[in-house]
């Protein structure tokens, strides 16, 4: 009996503890970071930041969005519900409603309704349904993606346009935390701001060599020249936030407070942080992927994170804290990066010559309401109007766009409506439609190409590699550092960390949960 027990002892013994869930999940999604950002730059990095979490976690090579749209609108509502945006509905900032005819926007109402443009729950209302002691809080400069990542609950904060000031809505808090008053009125984002923004290492440590409004150091060689003028000149204490790597070293500070502050992962209540690095998109469109503006953001960056892990880490065990980092999209090549710029994409002109191409067919008459995203929104009480079959006028237009220059494919609302698309660049279309938001033609454009805009050199908004394709990493909560190159998709991530949290997935959730995470 003694020799029995003994052997049952020893069995038990070689069964692992059941890993307890993390007490504090912090996501972090860079704006515009291509999948070989983090090894591209590795070399000019330091120890404690993206350095730290590559040695120390478990990073997915190939993590994609299978959608067209990659828009940061809808990527980030993607990270947050587990959805496709033709399941959680948001398609961009605005967008058409086909019932009102009137221009939605997705932040519409926030100071009364908070997030519900987003229909899908996030995460962080499952958490706080599952868990209602659990504290949520996300931090973003732009309220759109502060929003669409808390959805309808817990804290959300971004910045006051006119101001450059944190802020909130009546929504998610009846007034301003003291806190964060106190914060706005010590001029901590003011402070962030760079008086003169020099590079940050010597020259011969940057990988890439555009340059438009950095200060180079005065013994540096220029191997392109200076392009005439500025890329862009901020007109606001908000814009200077977004347009230089300012921004996202205010959004870690507010973060790190928000840490303290709220005592986030100090009790056995599971905890969630959002914090969205906005700047790095914004410096990516006007500069372009191949700047020193945009490296040498990153090296900054590098640095603000490093701080950041270092304060979180004295408040919450690396054990009890998981850190998630992840990207909202890519971005495309800057289109004027070569001898000969790319042609970019006309929607005005597009607009004029569609609807000049249905005044033929049908009659004259302002049969274009509105191009955006992709989206070509036809004026359906005129087609009513005039007895005309809206599937047959859809299709037409569809058919009539791929002659355009620059369109790869056009589908029309009613063939994404009617069928079924099981692979391809016609099921990432259909991932990307939501029938009651989106228009009545949807477009792909061809590699490489993007939409002309000022101050636009490059762009995300496509299925191709270089948009969809993002870095995913896990570091801490007892996860073995390793690589993964096998393709997962971004929408898994939310119900991965609903099963570490060991709550329900969020209810719209598409997504798998990753099994060499949670295993």
């Amino acid at each position: 009996m003694k020799r029995l027990f003994l052997l049952l002892l020893s069995l038990a013994a070689l069964v692992p503890a059941a890993a307890e869930p993390p007490r504090l999940v912090v996501q972090i999604v860079v704006g515009s970071m291509r999948a070989g950002d983090l090894d591209r730059y590795a070399a000019g990095f330091g120890e404690g930041g993206f350095r730290r979490l590559l040695r120390e976690g478990a990073l997915y090579t190939d993590c994609r969005y299978n959608f067209l749209l990659t828009t940061t609108p809808a990527t980030l509502s993607t990270l947050a519900t587990g959805a496709q945006p033709s399941m959680h509905g948001v398609i961009g900032e605005s967008w058409m409603d086909c019932t009102t005819n009137r221009l939605v926007h997705l932040t519409d109402g926030r100071s009364g309704d908070g997030g519900y443009q987003l229909i899908a729950p996030t995460l962080a209302e499952t958490l706080r349904r599952c868990s209602p002691e659990s504290r949520t809080a996300t931090v973003a400069l732009d309220p759109a993606a502060a929003v669409v990542l808390a959805g309808r609950t817990g804290d959300a904060y971004w910045i006051d346009e006119e101001q450059g000031e944190w802020c909130t809505s009546l929504y998610y808090a009846p007034r301003t935390p003291d806190w964060l008053t106190d914060l706005n009125r010590e001029g901590a984002n003011i402070a962030c701001l760079l008086s003169a923004w020099k590079q940050l290492h010597p020259q011969s440590a940057y990988h890439n060599t555009r340059h438009w409004d950095i200060r180079l150091t005065i013994d540096a060689k220029r191997t392109q020249p200076l392009a005439p003028g500025r890329r862009f000149t901020p007109r606001t204490y908000a814009e200077r936030l977004r347009y230089t790597p300012a921004g996202n070293s205010a959004v870690l500070n507010l973060a790190k407070q928000i840490v303290v502050r709220q005592e986030l992962g100090k009790d056995d209540a599971p905890d969630l942080l959002n914090i969205y690095l906005d700047a790095s998109r914004r410096l990516n469109e006007v500069y372009g992927p191949e700047s020193i503006e945009v490296e040498d953001a990153y090296y900054r960056l590098d640095r603000d994170l490093a701080d950041f892990l270092e304060l979180l880490y004295t408040q919450v065990e690396p054990e009890r804290c998981l850190v998630v980092l992840t990207s909202d999209h890519g971005t495309s090549d800057a289109f004027d990066r070569g001898e000969e710029p790319v042609e970019r994409f006309n929607a005005q002109q597009f607009r004029v010559i569609v609807n000049g191409f249905l005044n033929v067919r049908y009659g004259t008459g302002a049969w274009v309401q509105r191009y955006q995203d992709r989206s070509l929104y036809l004026n359906r009480n005129l087609i009513y109007e005039r007895n005309l079959d809206l599937g047959k006028v859809q299709n037409e237009v569809a058919a009539f766009a791929t002659q355009f220059s620059g369109v790869a494919h056009a589908l029309s609302a009613t063939a994404l409506t009617s069928g079924y698309f099981g692979s391809g660049y016609a099921m990432r279309m259909q991932n990307s439609f939501f029938p009651r938001r989106s228009g009545d033609v949807i477009l792909n454009l061809m590699p490489g190409r993007i939409e002309e805009q000022e101050h636009l050199c490059s762009a995300s908004g496509s299925m191709y590699a270089y948009d969809a394709q993002v870095p995913l990493l896990f570091c801490g909560a007892g996860i073995a550092p390793h690589r993964i190159r096998r393709e997962v998709d971004a929408a898994d991530l939310a119900p991965t960390l609903a099963r570490l949290l060991e709550i329900a997935e969020p209810d719209a959730s598409e997504g798998a949960p990753l099994p060499e995470i949670i295993d």
